[in-house]
């Protein structure tokens, strides 16, 4: 059986509809959870880190010190792609999901003890990059296993749809997490807050993260790894592998990705570090606008699924792509106008782009390998995509912003787009594509 119709598997020949159900609640509860562990740092990166963790200076130093301890998880976001990579290949993609969720709920529950700089000095920071780090390593091995679970699941045309399971988990744990810090601010004075309110939406991870490990325990092996191991003895190194017989793929997958990272790093740890100080608004008024926007990115998703199955993975990430080099020219009239409401619109316009190059990956990355190595293939180029695009993002704007004004944000928003629309027109389209 080619791969093509392996990655789609059996759920079509006999799946009940409790067991879609069951898969497709696992897939976006677990990506939801990990996004809002992941979130929760952004969040508190760009309000508080800065001067909890580093030594007093301009609050622009602070800041960019917080989103240099941001980057890292990117960093470690590859490793953790080939690490768990090699045991999802190798062992299965149930028991590899199980692992990285709970690495990365323990990473982000102990940032909630962590003492301040003024408590202990450079070892403060010292420990909030090492949790950071293991957020990463966890999150590069969850985002493949869990677009595999759903599209290696999928019935025949529905791929699309099941694999935008998971990427509806980005803005379901963004939810969750800016609206646990805009309650917060809502409930709690300023001085609580620094003080130890911003604590609490890490300790509420350990919950989530139990849930979640609940979840993905009463799951069996999807039928395409199942299979894969009947047709041939796993890789012995699957990245060695990927390597050598697909490393084409691996390229044109991972700059396919860069635009998604940074339209929403952009419009949202970006802009809240911006809105809140370079703009003046208040981190609830901002919190909110954002809360709203990110619900545009859950229609895109949406949206972008069914249109995905109707036509073309592929051909839709590239619309949005165009969409997102447009959008880019918006950045300054709409940002630094003075008006909340023009605000929200650009960010909403960027969050709902960047549904429509975010929900379509969930089918096509996986497309570009076959089974025995696909859950290196997929996890590594969007990982590495992620270090391209979304690591260095706020930072790069914030400097942009600082020098030049939020024009040159806008550019190099349109830019990365850009960088991924060739990448995308030029790929090829092999038996493995879901195209």
């Amino acid at each position: 059986m080619s791969d093509a119709r392996l990655i789609r598997g059996t759920m079509k020949d006999g799946g009940s509809a409790a067991s879609v159900r069951r898969i497709l609640g696992a897939s976006l509860f677990g990506t939801a959870i990990e996004f809002y562990d992941f979130y929760i740092y952004a969040t508190a990166a760009s309000l508080v880190f800065g001067p909890l963790f580093f030594p007093a200076s301009s609050p622009s130093a602070q800041l960019l010190s917080a989103y240099a301890t941001f980057a890292i998880a990117f960093i470690a976001r590859p490793v953790g792609a080939v690490f768990f990579g090699h045991f999802g290949d190798r062992r299965g993609r149930k028991t590899t999901l199980v692992a990285s969720l709970l690495l990365m709920g323990v990473s982000t529950t102990l940032i909630a003890f962590l003492p301040t700089y003024q408590m202990v000095g450079w070892l403060a920071p010292a420990l909030l990059c090492l949790l950071r780090f293991g957020q990463g390593l966890g999150l590069g091995g969850e985002w493949g296993g869990a677009a595999l679970l759903a599209v290696e699941n999928a019935p025949e045309g529905k791929t699309a749809r099941f694999g935008m399971f998971p990427q509806l988990g980005a803005p379901v744990g963004f939810i969750a997490a800016n609206g646990f810090f805009l309650l917060l601010g809502l409930w709690l004075s300023p001085e609580d807050f620094q003080s130890w309110g911003w604590r609490l939406p890490f300790l509420a991870s350990a919950l989530l993260v139990a849930v979640g490990l609940w979840v993905r325990l009463s799951l069996t092996e999807t039928p395409a790894f199942s299979k894969a191991l009947e047709a041939q003895a796993p890789a012995l190194v699957p990245l060695g592998d990927l390597l050598k017989s697909h490393w084409r793929e691996v390229l044109g997958g991972t700059f396919a990705v860069v635009a998604c990272f940074v339209v929403y790093y952009v419009a949202t740890a970006f802009a809240l570090g911006f809105g809140t100080t370079n703009l003046g608004y208040s981190r609830e008024a901002f919190l909110t606008v954002q809360l709203i926007a990110i619900l545009f990115m859950a229609i895109g998703i949406v949206a972008s699924g069914y249109l995905s199955d109707a036509l073309s993975a592929r051909h839709v990430l590239m619309a949005g792509c165009c969409a997102a080099v447009g959008a880019g020219f918006l950045a300054a009239p709409l940002m630094a106008s003075s008006s909340l409401v023009l605000v929200a619109a650009f960010l909403s316009l960027a969050l709902l782009i960047m549904g429509f190059v975010y929900g379509p990956l969930g089918a096509w990355l996986p497309g570009l390998f076959p089974a025995r190595v696909r859950y290196s293939g997929a996890s590594l180029a969007f990982n590495v995509g992620g270090v391209l695009g979304g690591g260095l993002t706020p930072i790069v704007a914030q400097v942009l912003a600082d020098e030049g004004g939020l024009g040159w944000v806008g550019l190099y928003f349109s830019g990365a787009a850009g960088a991924s629309l060739v990448a995308l027109a030029l790929s090829r389209t092999s038996y493995r594509s879901l195209d």
